[in-house]
């Protein structure tokens, strides 16, 4: 294996929008260390790869994830923050085992990825944590995912003053719909925005009334994104939550 290449941990890589990120990484010839709850075999053979099971609402996970990467690449240059539900629910049927599933996933596991980074990451190293264009505008029966990722903006927010001393550069990355089977699955329920309908009608009628581009980002372009971010390209860019969606909600 090569130490001297650059190394990336991203965490919940094993499918949707985290997948594609581990293939652009891996494709430009970064060592790939993916934290996930399900085992991951895209790599099996690679001596770039390396995947740890855990959960990312256990700090213990991150650590040791991190100390895997350290042990098996001797660095450690990115941590992207991907593991996140999202799922739709009116606020007469918010409950407790509701929200402790949607905040400890996305936002308390965000946190621990922060600070497991903080105290890992080589000098000149990125966080980047993917949020969304709800941590930004609320929506309709969609409170609890919205406050999950206006948290995440506000830690990007906040970490990059406190971590810019360790040269180490925190982002976040925003997209608007981007067709996972995770986002296909809350859109059938009844309470979501295609009110149970069919979903491929509902976003075609999303795109036309609301993109500029009468398109939507893939997950490809999220990875893109997520690479830039994490180059020399982007050095001087911190504390940014970046908005990718086609020009959905322009800021």
């Amino acid at each position: 294996m090569n130490q001297d290449k650059r190394v990336v941990l991203i965490t919940g890589g094993s499918s949707g929008i985290g997948f594609e990120i581990a293939i652009k990484y891996f494709e430009n010839d970064w060592n790939v260390v993916i934290l996930g709850r399900k085992k991951y075999n895209y790599f099996p053979k690679s001596k770039k790869f390396k995947f740890v099971k855990g959960d990312v609402i256990s700090e213990n996970s991150h650590l040791l994830t991190a100390k895997s990467a350290i042990k098996f690449f001797n660095r450690l240059d990115c941590y992207i923050n991907c593991a996140g539900i999202s799922e739709w629910k009116s606020i007469d049927n918010v409950n407790r085992k509701f929200w402790d599933k949607i905040i400890n996933t996305n936002l308390l596991g965000t946190m621990w990825g922060c600070k497991t980074a903080s105290n890992f990451l080589s000098k000149n190293g990125s966080i980047i944590n993917i949020s969304s264009i709800a941590g930004k505008r609320g929506s309709a029966n969609n409170s609890v995912y919205c406050a999950s990722k206006f948290g995440v903006n506000g830690i990007t927010q906040s970490l990059s003053k406190e971590l810019g001393i360790k040269k180490i550069r925190v982002n976040s990355v925003c997209p608007v719909y981007i067709k996972t089977k995770g986002l296909e699955n809350a859109l059938r329920h009844k309470v979501s925005p295609t009110n149970g309908k069919k979903i491929d009608s509902y976003l075609e009628k999303f795109i036309r009334q609301n993109s500029s581009l009468k398109s939507l980002p893939t997950s490809e372009d999220v990875a893109n994104f997520c690479y830039f971010l994490s180059s020399d390209k982007a050095k001087s860019i911190t504390g940014q939550c970046l908005n990718i969606d086609s020009g959905v909600f322009p800021q």
